[in-house]
């Protein structure tokens, strides 16, 4: 590399922090520190550019100067990362729902350190080959993944359409080997908004209801949180309001859904509460901002008469937990299921030029505080009796004998759960792996079914007095 260019590459954060220091007559001891920081970085790179083994062209010192960073970043937490202008349009464009690829959502395994899927996304190729939540990615193509960064292994999964790609996972559970699953690569539209199963008589449409006639309880399932999530999501809400019987009961399905945007969880929230704080985000200084509900544009009411009731699981996070948190600390819903995941996190994007282009740093500023003042976050110290996440409503845990059983479960949901969703003659999408064995028991949702005898049970309850179907206590309900 021309020293010309290595000067360009480093020069402009010394000139931007020598300019901050001449901006004051006395330079704070941060500034100062900052300095001798950014003079280290110049003096590394400076004798990698004179003395390594291979002499690095442009594009390659612009790459370790990314690895730097975000090696860095990847310390202080595994959701803060430099964004490169490739990978900040490849970010904005799974915000606004599609881009190319086999459809899941990945983060890093807290225990190993691997690559982990937090959620494929339903309907997609990943999700129909048989993915599943908490699978670990240990090859892409025949590429180890070990210490390859999450930006990275997005590069190589996504691409063009009607292109195979092989990853090698690991499924939960003690006794699993690892396996090689072939998809092929497709336009990833991301829909958000899911109803109980596809219509007989049109496979493009949901049925939204469990049992129209007699329970007119509705059942809707948002698998991720992005800009369109919202207006779809009362696009659905309105329909079974409209139905003849309307819905008088919603069971609302987060289970797997990874999150996404704070403004789509808090419209979300809002479009179910009248009156009441939704979220509080804090800086580390304790700065934050208050989220309210207000009652414009307010659906499902009266709540006394339209009782809700959400699903969560360990792999719901983040915007997940704030929709189920505000509804629950609002008591405007009881929750069924698993603890979830604890992902309390705000990461902002901030936009830094380059030239005629713009890349981004992704950076950890905030973190989320549900209603009742409790924080959501789990540390990678945290302990079970810490306070984190969003706790199931007591009486309405989904409980297990131990982790095998619930993983044998969650498995089974998975595989039941498809053939509800399958959309017939779609393109692109891989055969499904078959879970259920011709001779196990018919599957039985234990976490819906629980929460499907609790409206109903507030719903055979209202009457003169109303009374508020979130304080019923219903042990092992539906189990």
């Amino acid at each position: 590399m021309s020293r010309w260019n290595l000067a360009w590459l480093i020069g402009v954060p010394l000139f931007i922090i020598a300019g901050l220091s001449f901006s004051f007559a006395t330079p704070s001891r941060e500034r100062e520190q900052h300095y001798k920081l950014v003079r280290t970085l110049v003096d590394v790179l400076a004798e990698i550019d004179q003395h390594y083994v291979k002499e690095l062209d442009d594009k390659a010192m612009e790459k370790l100067v990314e690895d730097m960073i975000n090696g860095g970043l990847e310390r202080l937490d595994p959701y803060s990362a430099y964004l490169n202008p490739e990978e900040l349009k490849q970010f904005e464009s799974q915000s606004e729902g599609n881009f190319g690829g086999i459809g899941i959502q990945m983060g890093v395994d807290p225990n190993t350190r691997m690559l982990m899927v937090i959620s494929p996304m339903v309907g997609t190729p990943a999700y129909e080959a048989g993915i599943q939540a908490g699978d670990l990615i240990l090859k892409i193509d025949g590429k180890p993944t070990e210490n390859l960064r999450i930006s990275d292994a997005v590069k190589m999964i996504q691409g063009k359409p009607g292109e195979p790609i092989t990853l090698t996972v690991l499924h939960e559970g003690v006794n699993q080997k690892p396996e090689d699953i072939t998809i092929q690569r497709a336009l990833i539209e991301i829909k958000t908004v899911m109803g109980y199963k596809r219509k007989s008589e049109n496979s493009a449409e949901w049925d939204y209801f469990l049992d129209p006639k007699e329970d007119r309880i509705a059942y809707i399932r948002l698998t991720a949180f992005n800009e369109h999530t919202e207006a779809d999501l009362r696009k659905a809400v309105e329909s079974v309001q409209a139905a003849q019987p309307p819905a008088c009961g919603l069971i609302l399905d987060l289970r797997d859904n990874p999150g996404g945007l704070l403004k789509a969880a808090v419209e979300i929230s809002d479009m179910f509460l009248m009156e009441g704080r939704i979220v509080q985000t804090k800086s580390r200084r304790g700065a934050g901002k208050f989220y309210e509900a207000r009652p414009e544009n307010t659906l499902f009411e009266p709540a006394k008469s339209h009782p809700i009731a959400i699903l969560i699981n360990k792999n719901s996070a983040s915007a997940s937990e704030i929709v189920a948190a505000a509804l629950q600390d609002n008591n405007r819903a009881i929750v069924v299921g698993e603890r979830s995941f604890g992902k309390g996190s705000v990461q902002k994007v901030l936009k830094i030029p380059r030239g005629e282009q713009t890349a981004a740093l992704k950076l950890t500023t905030d973190t989320y505080w549900r209603p009742n003042g409790h924080n959501i976050h789990r540390l990678s110290d945290s302990k079970d009796t810490d306070e984190w996440g969003v706790k199931p409503t007591p009486g309405y845990e989904l409980k297990f004998a131990n982790e095998e059983e619930r993983i044998k479960y969650m498995q089974q949901w998975l595989q039941y759960r498809r053939t509800r969703d399958i959309v017939q003659g779609k393109p692109g999408v891989a055969p499904r792996k078959e879970v259920k064995k011709n001779d196990d028991p018919p599957f039985v949702d234990l976490a819906l079914e629980k929460a499907r005898e609790a409206l109903r049970k507030a719903l055979r309850e209202i009457g003169a007095a109303a009374p508020k179907f979130w304080d019923l206590s219903v042990p092992g309900a539906g189990a």
